[in-house]
């Protein structure tokens, strides 16, 4: 008993140190980024034509990946949760690896994929362009982005009893009902927060992006790529102030999680 109160003392100081360590490292290099920027590079960046289209392309395209992730993660998430799948590991395997993958590589394949297959190039025939083109960041951003949704959603519904579902179809309900009146919203806290990350995963994807959408200014130009090209081109100021643009969306972002995720853990 001595020995563990003794471990007990020792173990827990360490790791506040540490975790304040790390907590004060990352708030030290983060936070630096808004001591080389000015009010007047401020005013200068959001006011430019480029940065402002920047925004608008970054924040349509976001949404519209994260609806479309949440169309196939929710369904996918929950058939996963619930078990006896045939084939259940290795199709959550293979769900799960551009979660894994470097957003480059998965950039590539997706190039190569809609330039150099079939199907890619017979969806060009028939007018749908999706190489250097908007959608391609949609497509992207949709691609690097769902497992993660899938991932969230699958551990959300794993935590509500089945038993909710079954009294529900005792009681005249089918299955559909069941899952859209009784499970859906009891994971809402967790299905919420996997939409706000994955809106912020989304806003800040350039790897992918960059691969199969290109890096053309006022055509394909994201936040993301906005701070590519002008950190390429020499333009600080401006390169700067978009990197803390996307750092306060994704403080923004955490918080709100932190608050949902305390949400979820008091129900």
């Amino acid at each position: 008993m001595t020995e563990k109160r003794l471990s007990g003392r020792l173990f827990y100081p360490i790791t506040t140190i540490l975790a304040f360590f790390s907590g004060g490292v990352i708030l030290l290099v983060l936070g630096g980024l808004f001591t080389f920027i000015s009010l007047d590079s401020i005013v200068q960046t959001l006011t430019s034509p480029e940065i402002g289209y920047a925004i608008q392309l970054s924040l349509i395209t976001s949404v519209i990946s994260t609806l479309l992730c949440a169309v196939v993660a929710i369904p996918s998430g929950y058939i996963l949760s619930r078990g006896g799948l045939f084939g259940q590991r290795p199709l959550t395997m293979l769900l799960m690896l551009p979660l894994s993958l470097p957003p480059l590589v998965a950039g590539v394949a997706l190039l190569l994929f809609f330039a150099r297959t079939p199907i890619g190039t017979g969806l060009e025939d028939l007018g749908i362009t999706v190489v250097y083109t908007q959608l391609g960041i949609i497509v992207a951003q949709w691609f690097v982005n769902l497992p993660y949704l899938i991932r969230v959603m699958r551990s959300s519904f794993a935590m509500i009893s089945p038993r909710y579902e079954h009294i529900a179809r005792t009681l005249g309900c089918t299955d559909f009902q069941a899952f859209w009146h009784i499970t859906l919203p009891m994971a809402r806290a967790g299905l919420i927060s996997g939409l706000v990350i994955t809106w912020s995963k989304a806003m800040g994807e350039f790897g992918a992006v960059l691969m199969l959408a290109g890096a053309t200014r006022m055509h394909t130009e994201t936040l993301p790529i906005a701070l590519y090209l002008n950190m390429a081109t020499g333009d600080l100021d401006i390169a700067i102030t978009t990197a803390c643009i996307l750092l306060g969306i994704a403080a923004v972002t955490m918080f709100f999680f932190e608050r949902l995720s305390d949400g979820s853990e008091r129900i």
